[in-house]
Parts: C-alpha cells; structure tokens; sequence
C-alpha cells in the first residue's frame, strides 16, 4: 500500500525510527535506524507486511536496499525479522555479491541463518541479483575521488581481500573529501573493527 513515507525522524530506537508524515508518526522497523538522526528529513522507501498480530512497517534508505529485502522475503524460511537482521549485518552489496557468489558459509555468518537457510538463499536468488550489485557498484564508483582509489588499492597492497575493502568503501565515500593517507587510516580502523 505504501511506496514511501516523506517527514521528519522523531525517534530513533535500536531496531526502528519514527517518521513524522503531518503529525502522524509512523513506526518503522529498518535495518539501519542508526543512519537516521532525530529531526532529519527523510524519504523512507516502505513495505507494509500485514500478519494475523498486526501490520508492520518496514523502512530502507533506498529503493534498491527495499527490494534486497523483498527478495529475502521470498525465501522459503525467511520472515520479515530474520530479513531485517540479515541486512542489519552487512552492507546490502556485500550480501548481494555473497548470494551472486554462491557463498553459503558466509551467509552463515548472520544471525539465524544455518547451512540449510544459507544454501536455500543461494538457490533461491543467485542470479537473480546482478542488477542490483551492478547498479550499487555503478553508483559507487562514481564517488571515488583519485585520492580515495589510491587507499583502496594501498589497502589491497597490504595485503587485504578484494571483499573486505568493497565492504569499507561505502563507509569511505561518505567520509569527507581528504589526503589518501587519511583515507588509508580509516580504512584501517574499519577493517580491524571486524
């Protein structure tokens, strides 16, 4: 029923933000409520899930991000909170590349989800999400400064996988604007936090 919601954040919580459409707040459930800060406007791209207990709201900062969830939804096994806390662990390019690539003992990884689950979102939706790793990589290069490549490939020099700096490259693009060295060193402290 609904595409999006435009408004203000009011709340954030651990798993959920409140969107204030003309004084009605809405509550929605998102897998990053922690990229919201209170009193920021905000378009929200929402799925509305109505189950037996009630109707949920489930909001993303992205169209794209939207249907990664709807495709885990389709997942035999696979309800709206196990999808949200999938996508709430990972960056939604990593875990699309992860399906793409077949790897089961990575999705592992995420809260829930065993070898069988894993191995059923493989068969399920690998190559179905090419598009969407196309695209999110599309829009990604297209924000890499010359200073920003050199780190990403000092990180790749030193001895880090391809994978592991495509996971920090997000972070490092909304960073602002700076010398490769201090993006080597970002870099850095995001790849030892996991």
């Amino acid at each position: 029923m609904y595409e999006y919601l435009n408004g203000n954040i009011t709340i954030v919580k651990p798993d959920f933000i409140v969107v204030d459409v003309n004084g009605i707040g809405y509550k929605v459930f998102s897998p990053s409520p922690y990229a919201y800060q209170e009193g920021q406007k905000v378009r929200v791209f929402i799925e509305q899930i109505v189950r037996d207990t009630g109707v949920t709201l489930y909001g993303f900062q992205t169209e794209d991000d939207k249907g990664l969830f709807l495709k885990l939804l389709s997942v035999s096994g696979i309800g709206p909170k196990s999808a949200l806390a999938i996508m709430a662990a990972e960056d939604s390019n990593s875990l699309a590349e992860a399906i793409e690539q077949g790897e089961v003992k990575y999705l592992t990884r995420f809260p829930g989800v065993g070898k069988k689950t894993a191995s059923q979102i493989v068969l399920d939706l690998k190559g179905k999400l090419g598009d969407y790793v196309k695209n999110a990589n599309k829009e990604a290069l297209a924000e890499i400064t010359p200073e920003l490549n050199d780190a990403l490939l000092a990180l790749l020099a030193l001895g880090y996988t391809k994978k592991e700096v495509d996971r920090i490259t997000p972070a490092l693009i909304e960073e602002e604007k700076t010398t490769a060295d201090q993006y080597i060193k970002k870099g850095l402290a995001l790849l030892l936090k996991k």
